[in-house]
């Protein structure tokens, strides 16, 4: 997915200050490139495709032009059949992974993730720098994701934004009002009424983070909405595209909403976050480099601790709708002034 492999290019950073004449190649979905997009610390890109996605046939030529390469180091992020297939038929000298006991015997190095963050980087910067260990044989320092925009991009998002008349000398938010699905998405109605908030106490402009497949459910929230939110609400002024989203959110003071790629991509081209944690994800992993100032974000663990006693991972998940409404607004709305405040 698109937050894990913008995640996962911190190790292209890392690797290229150890050996700045490496050739450092990333195998990703094809649909993901616009993150890594214009990278300086990646040689060349690799697609994985849906083609490969579903037909054996053609994951096993991928692999076989990925031998081809003749590869010294194999690092694989995910472990899952797909690059297990693609590692095992490498014939890399020196393969690492995350350890999965069906999958281990393939790799020559394998890591148990940790549980606990010792920074506030989180789980998912931690357990990935660990696996380049091996090959720098040092301890590392702690990277963050970097996404690279052009100045042409952010001038061009600058542009669109003055023909849709928003004032940018006005407080902007980006609201990412809907997840990557249901079970990751805040209710409608209480993220309209946050929005409400918003506005009523900021008289910011508000633009909506969607794709136009979503269109149906995004627009569903700006019925939700007040009718004085709705003169605030930029509806129609959307990216068309991942890069365009990343570059008219470069415009906005904070992106505010579900836990997902769009806040992962607006930390990693420096814009403030308030995230939104589905009940059932945990916060430890995906809580990125969180401050309380720049960074927040809340769960409702943090306000109804015995929900979660008890319960594995997969009870939460079956039961994320019952959750969600237990997630009331009015539990962290403080909170979210307090941030709003900060990046006005």
């Amino acid at each position: 997915m698109i937050g894990d492999v913008l995640t996962s290019s911190i190790l292209f950073e890392a690797l290229r200050q150890k050996y700045p004449k490496a050739q450092l190649d990333y195998l990703i979905n094809s649909h993901t490139y616009p993150v890594v997009e214009n990278n300086p610390f990646i040689n060349n890109f690799i697609f994985f495709t849906k083609a490969e996605a579903s037909s054996k046939k053609a994951l096993f030529k991928l692999a076989k032009s990925v031998k081809k390469s003749n590869y010294d180091i194999v690092i694989d992020v995910y472990s899952k059949f797909s690059s297990n297939i693609i590692t095992l038929f490498s014939g890399a000298k020196v393969k690492i992974s995350k350890h999965k006991w069906y999958s281990a015997a393939i790799y020559t190095k394998t890591f148990n993730e940790a549980n606990v963050a010792k920074t506030n980087a989180g789980l998912a910067i931690e357990n990935r720098l660990q696996l380049i260990t091996p090959i720098l044989k040092e301890s590392l320092k702690i990277i963050q994701p970097k996404i690279y925009l052009t100045a042409s991009e952010i001038e061009h998002s600058k542009q669109f934004l003055l023909k849709h008349h928003i004032d940018l000398n006005t407080p902007l938010f980006m609201i990412s009002v809907l997840g990557s699905g249901d079970n990751k998405t805040y209710p409608l109605p209480y993220m309209a009424k946050l929005i409400d908030a918003i506005v009523k106490n900021t008289n910011a402009q508000i633009l909506f983070n969607y794709i136009p497949s979503q269109k149906e459910q995004a627009r569903a929230v700006f019925n939700l909405c007040k009718n004085t939110t709705q003169n605030n609400i930029f509806f129609n002024a959307f990216g068309k595209s991942l890069r365009d989203f990343l570059a008219i959110t470069k415009h906005c003071n904070a992106l505010i909403g579900n836990e997902g790629g769009a806040v992962n991509m607006a930390k990693a081209i420096d814009i403030p976050t308030f995230t939104i944690f589905s009940p059932w994800i945990k916060k430890e992993a995906w809580s990125m480099f969180e401050d309380d100032k720049k960074h927040v974000s809340v769960h409702l663990k943090d306000f109804k601790t015995a929900l979660f006693e008890g319960k594995s991972s997969k009870d939460l998940k079956s039961h994320w709708q019952s959750l969600y409404q237990e997630f009331l607004p009015s539990y962290f709305l403080e909170k979210l002034y307090t941030f709003i405040y900060l990046h006005l």
